[in-house]
């Protein structure tokens, strides 16, 4: 055979076979109605239903097809999320999909990186709540119609979470009433911005105002960056994309300088701080109002951390279903892995988790929606409280997402590292959640700041009433008491779940504020006490937010007990967050034992009763995960596809492998037929 003819690889034609028999019988032993849960999960069977129409509708799309990513050149990927823009901006048109929701719905539905994605998510959002009304008149329409193309450059090549430390400046030259917009160093290039190196005709850029020599702080401005005729910078503007990455190969993040680059005076979004035309400068009414959109993307961070571990235990669920290996006895058919207990162990915690994110991302959104409504009134007071929280919890999904996505590719064996897992591409695009729109540890440290504060004014003004998240900082009394879970069955009531996490949390904060209290003592400076208590503070702000998370799951099951959920619903949502409370009790067992709140006495039903709630959610594991509702389409997985037809979909993908097109290797000929035909 030539070596440019096709190998004489067997055709299954078995992707669309039959359903894999183990994951009909899994699916038939439900407790509970699936489709009850679903309904619940997505906000009822209406709006269900009109999620599910517009995921077939992108599934049976050959625009929007993902298996061939796995086989694209980086530039190629590029090139094709282009298509796929266009065809999105189509598809609004055909399918009259204008509001924001349908929009939205749809490019979740496509489930990738598209260059339009900080355009939507930022860009919009920032004219929307920073800009004038004769800002958002001007701008919004040209930019909800795609007739420009925006992205958000806050982050520069020498700064990213220290935004004060933002180099980029914008001088206002009142003799011309522009603002002059210039890069003075290397290190003032804004890098990183999503759309920004090939894509992005305009740009929000956060630059440091500076009016008469007066320095006025960081404030956006709306920058055109390229020609709308031909899609060439203009001048003073150098930009391009900053190269190979982990991941996002489809985005074009990019670069940009400025050389003393002119824009107009109204190009400052001043909804909240102006310059008028003589250079009176009017500050905001809050010093942080600016953080709006950041914060915007963080309420959305969280709610996605929710969605993307439940792709992850999805895949790994219904594959450890498919998978055997070992009987347990000689002679005995071989186990589904999902029956070793281990297996569980990994899977089970991640799986409750991902329900306990998705109750946690509603509560943040709705947190975000009650924010924005005071801001539009010029009610600022909950905006130190909503940007603390969305902080930690940002940094705690994130955290707990992208490690729980390694473990399912890890529980996947062999075939997790292979890319058609889909595994790799979830980990590898998911994980710079962690350091986007605030580096985790920061975000951290801006909680633990905010709970030490509220923690010494209780501490100042006994009978101090907190917000409800943080009301335990008014109970110093609570230090002084321990857990009385002795038994596995009191380890299931909800009100001592929360009391050990209160507990946890307020032992933190007050240990914390007591070892700044010594640093200071030790004649340390503010400044030199925080800095040298900054890995306890990680651990405030990471408790607090856990018993945010649990607080606001045991709080949904509630509500939905109220309004009359049905029973299997409610005890399989039941068990699901029984698991979430006592496996991260379990794994952070030290924080508990360290002040004596446990003992053995404890921990050895704690440890049973997490081995119970594992055994109990196995029969239903399969059904959890299709309640998530993903089409194969959203996954882009060979081991979790539906039907679980898992080895025939893995040899078929593999064989569009470039490779595969020939049987001689390319090379062959000039590297390798010389060394093994040469005489000995």
């Amino acid at each position: 055979m030539s070596s440019s003819s096709k190998p004489n690889l067997p055709v299954t034609n078995a992707v669309n076979g039959p359903p894999n028999a183990d994951l009909v019988r899994e699916r038939g032993a439900a407790s509970f109605p699936v489709r009850d849960l679903t309904y619940l999960v997505y906000g009822g069977q209406e709006r269900t239903e009109h999620l599910e129409r517009i995921a077939n509708m992108v599934a049976s799309d050959p625009v929007f097809r993902k298996t061939d990513r796995f086989f694209l050149s980086r530039t190629e990927q590029y090139r094709r999320s282009l298509e796929k823009v266009r065809h999105y901006k189509e598809l609004i048109a055909k399918h009259n999909l204008h509001s924001e929701l349908d929009q939205q719905d749809l490019r979740q539905a496509i489930d990738e990186d598209l260059p339009i994605g900080l355009h939507v998510g930022m860009f919009i959002p920032t004219i929307v709540g920073q800009g004038t009304d004769e800002q958002q008149k001007k701008w919004l329409p040209l930019a909800r119609a795609y007739k420009i193309i925006g992205t958000y450059a806050q982050t520069e090549l020498g700064h990213g979470s220290f935004i004060r430390g933002l180099e980029t400046v914008a001088t206002y030259d009142k003799s011309t009433q522009e603002f002059v917009l210039n890069s003075p160093t290397l290190t003032a290039t804004k890098w990183w911005p999503g759309a920004l190196g090939k894509t992005s005709t305009h740009c929000v850029v956060f630059a440091r105002l500076v009016i008469s020599d007066r320095e006025c702080g960081v404030h956006p401005f709306m920058v055109q960056l390229r020609s709308l005729e031909n899609h060439e910078p203009l001048k003073g503007i150098t930009v391009g994309d900053i190269g190979p990455k982990f991941a996002y190969e489809t985005m074009d993040n990019g670069f940009l300088r400025f050389d003393h680059v002119r824009i107009p005076r109204d190009h400052m979004l001043m909804r909240f701080a102006q310059v008028a035309a003589d250079g009176t400068y009017s500050t905001p009414p809050h010093s942080k109002v600016s953080y709006a959109t950041m914060v915007f993307m963080r309420a959305y961070i969280i709610g996605t951390a929710s969605s993307t571990l439940a792709k992850a235990v999805t895949i790994a669920v219904r594959y450890s279903c498919v998978r055997k290996q070992f009987p347990l006895r000689s002679g005995e058919p071989e186990q589904q892995i999902l029956n070793y207990q281990n297996q569980q162990a990994a899977l089970f915690p991640l799986l409750a988790t991902a329900y306990a994110f998705h109750f946690t991302g509603n509560y943040i959104r709705q947190m975000y929606s009650d924010f924005v409504r005071g801001m539009r009134a010029q009610d600022f007071s909950v905006l130190p409280e909503m940007h603390a929280t969305s902080a930690g919890l940002k940094s705690l999904t994130t955290w707990i997402a992208s490690a729980g996505i390694e473990t399912c590719r890890a529980s996947c064996g062999g075939h997790g590292y292979s890319k058609l897992s889909g595994l790799p591409s979830l980990y590898a695009n998911y994980i710079p959640a962690c350091t986007y729109e605030g580096d985790n540890t920061v975000m951290c440290f801006q909680l633990a700041r905010y709970l030490l504060k509220l923690y010494g004014k209780a501490q100042a003004k006994p009978g101090l009433r907190l917000p409800g998240n943080v009301s335990y900082l008014e109970k110093s009394t609570l230090l002084d008491e321990r857990c009385d879970a002795s038994t596995e069955e009191l380890w299931l009531d909800p009100a001592r779940q929360l009391h050990a996490y209160r507990n946890r949390a307020l032992r933190l904060v007050a240990n914390c504020a007591n070892r700044l209290v010594a640093e200071m003592q030790k004649g340390k400076d503010e400044v030199l006490a925080v800095e040298a208590i900054k890995s306890d503070m990680v651990k405030v702000a990471k408790a607090h937010s856990y018993y945010v998370v649990l607080n606001n799951f045991v709080n949904a099951i509630e509500q939905l007990r109220a309004s009359g959920t049905s029973t299997p619903i409610l005890r399989v949502l039941k068990t699901l967050c029984d698991l979430f409370a006592l496996h991260f009790i379990q794994a952070d067992l030290g924080d508990f034992l360290e002040y004596g709140y446990l003992s053995s006495l404890h921990t050895e039903p704690l440890h049973a009763q997490i081995r119970r709630l594992l055994e109990a959610i196995r029969p239903d594991a399969v059904a959890l995960v299709d309640a998530f509702n993903f089409t194969d389409h959203a996954l882009g997985s060979a081991l979790g596809v539906h039907n679980g037809r898992v080895y025939e979909t893995l040899f078929e993908w593999a064989q569009q492998e470039p490779l595969n097109k020939t049987q001689v290797a390319p090379g062959y000929h000039e590297y390798i037929k010389p060394f093994l035909l040469a005489k000995m």
